[in-house]
């Protein structure tokens, strides 16, 4: 069975929305992540916004019709947001590295897999579709640290975390790029 990924630069992913918010529901509203409908709402609700942005990029995996994963990214303002996880971003890096670092670089929003579809390489192919041009290598993202899976993940394919999670182990944390120049300044 092929597998084809598919890179969007504009609001013809548009036409996807409802298979994306479906990959989104099965990706995100079970453990760890445990979200619900209202999330999966919200990230529809920012869809067509999120296309207007500067560099946005996307990537639809396509199998026998279906889309089984899906990548959204885009480039980092400056300055930098102060909305949704931004300021545990920002605190993390302190103010220098978070304008050096991120701004200004391509920022992974999603990244979801169907669990039929999990194991395959297919997260590893959708985040290079949406990478692959990022300005000078400078790509970065967030995850939760709830989910281990998700770190080894980004571990295992070249990515460097770039922050630590408060004590307790909760959180977020900022992951550089494989290409990214700062990766070797992470501490």
């Amino acid at each position: 069975m092929t597998t084809d990924i598919r890179v969007h630069r504009d609001a013809g992913i548009l036409a996807y929305t409802e298979s994306l918010r479906s990959v989104y529901v099965d990706a995100f509203c079970s453990p760890p992540w445990n979200e619900d409908e209202a999330q999966a709402a919200e990230f529809v609700s920012r869809l067509p916004v999120s296309v207007r942005r500067a560099g946005f990029t996307a990537a639809t995996a396509v199998r026998d019709g279906e889309v089984v994963g899906f990548a959204t990214a885009m480039t980092t303002p400056a300055p930098f947001p102060t909305d949704r996880c931004y300021p545990q971003a920002a605190a993390g890096l302190g103010d220098d590295r978070t304008a050096d670092w991120l701004c200004g670089a391509r920022e992974i929003d999603e990244l979801a897999v169907r669990p039929t579809a999990r194991g395959t390489g297919l997260a590893a192919r959708l985040l290079d579709a949406v990478t692959a041009d990022a300005p000078e290598g400078r790509a970065w993202l967030l995850t939760s640290v709830r989910n281990g899976r998700a770190l080894a993940f980004y571990r295992r394919h070249g990515w460097t975390q770039a922050t630590r999670p408060s004590p307790g182990g909760k959180g977020i944390v900022v992951f550089l790029g494989p290409r990214h120049p700062a990766r070797s300044l992470a501490p």
